[in-house]
């Protein structure tokens, strides 16, 4: 989950990182009401899930309340490298003598964090490690030690800094060390960090926190808006209000599976055989005939989907669960599309006669379905 600038700001202003006074905009007179209170030149900055807006021309500056008005009544409602702006963040333009970089990342080789900094700030950083390595200082850190003030310091040294700077931007990489920890984020940064006549200042700000810690931090959602946070369809919103993994393709094979790596396997294997997914559906382990019954019917509702192939390993997962599930949704919807299954494992017999029974044929093998799904629909 990639949080926007100002939702970043927000996180990095609890931590004590020192900012640029300013707030985010919806309208061009919430614009002109802002650079009125900050009583000076303005930088106007569309609101975007993007990198590169800058040279895009989504970062513009403001000498008046009334040009930031023009400015942000221009970009709002534009399109910035393909996405629609519909906030912006208006705040006091820096007096910038250098600009460095700050970031600490997941480094999944050594499974810890890892600080970066570098002298090269304001550009992308991949665009630095690409044509200029040696000027990024690395360190890979030990959770069960942090970050410490002293080695935070040799780091910042590295990159220029010296005396009072040296110390103000040592002290702001540890605090970014302890937000990526308690936010669980994957990736946090501050490019630029603003060298100013004023002291050190974060003129932007990056954010991004793992998905699969989302459950550590439902207060973000309610903060910030689960539709500003999370980039998810109509369909996928659905999905997450009936409990169900799932991720929307431009496919039109439903595909269900019990297991990350099983439905993935199973997404593939419909590839191969020429066929075009609509989604990943992930029951999960354990799955009751209810949440089979759910998570059907979500798929036989969905115009796009031609066909349904439900692929099952029965370990914690009982087979005449699911079958009783897959039932019950063709009953309740009534909509009768072609239903391969792959089905084997825990009270695997009794689950293939109830489907039997109710005119599913259940194959053997993951392969020999995803053929079938994908002939039935003609291999287009």
């Amino acid at each position: 989950m990639r949080l926007l600038e100002w939702q970043a700001k927000e996180i990095f202003r609890e931590y004590g990182i020192p900012l640029p006074r300013g707030r985010v905009a919806k309208t061009p007179e919430e614009a002109r009401n802002i650079a009125e209170e900050i009583s000076g030149p303005v930088a106007v900055k569309a609101q975007i899930p993007v990198g590169g807006r800058g040279k895009a021309g989504g970062i513009r500056f403001a000498e008046t309340p009334e040009e930031a008005w023009k400015v942000a009544g221009e970009l709002l409602g534009s399109f910035v490298r393909g996405v629609e702006v519909k906030m912006v963040l208006v705040e006091e333009k820096l007096s910038i003598e250098r600009e460095l970089y700050l970031g600490v990342v997941v480094d999944r080789s050594s499974r810890a964090y890892t600080a970066l900094a570098t002298s090269e700030g304001g550009v992308e950083i991949e665009e630095v490690a690409a044509r200029s390595p040696e000027k990024i200082i690395r360190m890979t850190i030990d959770p069960l030690e942090e970050l410490r003030p002293h080695r935070a310091r040799w780091m910042v040294k590295q990159i220029g800094l010296e005396g009072r700077r040296m110390l103000s931007a040592a002290d702001i990489l540890v605090k970014l060390y302890r937000l990526a920890v308690e936010m669980d984020a994957e990736l946090t940064e501050i490019n630029p960090l603003a060298v100013t006549p004023d002291g050190l200042m974060a003129a932007d700000a990056r954010l991004n926190i793992d998905d699969n810690a989302l459950w550590r931090h439902r207060d973000l959602l309610e903060r910030f808006g689960e539709s500003e946070l999370l980039d998810l369809t109509e369909r996928e919103r659905e999905a997450r209000r009936l409990g169900l993994t799932y991720v929307e393709l431009d496919g039109e094979i439903g595909i269900i599976g019990n297991g990350a790596g099983l439905t993935m396997a199973t997404l593939d294997t419909v590839q191969l055989y020429g066929g075009r997914p609509a989604n990943f559906l992930d029951l999960g382990g354990g799955a009751p005939a209810e949440r089979v019954e759910v998570a059907v019917s979500f798929l036989l509702s969905d115009p796009r989907v031609r066909a349904i192939f439900i692929n099952i390993l029965g370990g914690i997962t009982r087979c005449d669960e699911v079958a009783r599930g897959i039932i019950a949704a063709r009953e309740r919807i009534g909509v009768d599309k072609p239903m391969v299954v792959r089905m084997i494992g825990t009270r695997e017999e009794e689950g293939r006669r109830l489907l039997e029974e109710a005119g599913i044929h259940c194959l053997d093998s993951m392969e020999e379905a995803a053929e079938r799904v994908v002939s039935l629909l003609g291999g287009d």
